[in-house]
């Protein structure tokens, strides 16, 4: 799939991001929290979703760990999530087992459009 261009910032100042892991179990309402931080960077921001990717793949039965583990290797997809973050916008990914969805997320904060 390419990439959306995305349009480069225009001021200099520091780019925060918050990330979030959530569980959602697909016979409950409510999502199970896995861990969010405050990242002072994009790519802090990207470190921090690849060790929780990480995390989740290895407890996932071998057919559902796959996406996750080639997503921890897909260098060309860590770059067009920096490129989002830089820009502006948020990054998700979204890994499935039998029963549960788990979305990791991170997007930048204080961005003016």
């Amino acid at each position: 799939m390419p990439a959306l261009p995305v349009p480069p910032r225009t001021d200099r100042s520091p780019l925060l991001c918050q990330c979030r892991a959530a569980a959602y179990p697909l016979d409950e309402v409510r999502s199970i929290p896995l861990g969010s931080h405050d990242a002072t960077s994009p790519r802090l921001a990207l470190r921090w979703l690849r060790e929780r990717a990480r995390d989740i793949t290895d407890q996932l039965d071998a057919p559902y760990a796959q996406p996750g583990l080639h997503w921890l290797t897909d260098e060309a997809e860590h770059e067009r999530a920096l490129a989002y973050m830089t820009g502006g916008t948020g990054y998700q990914l979204t890994l499935y087992d039998e029963s549960t969805r788990y979305v990791l997320l991170a997007y930048p904060v204080g961005v003016k459009s």
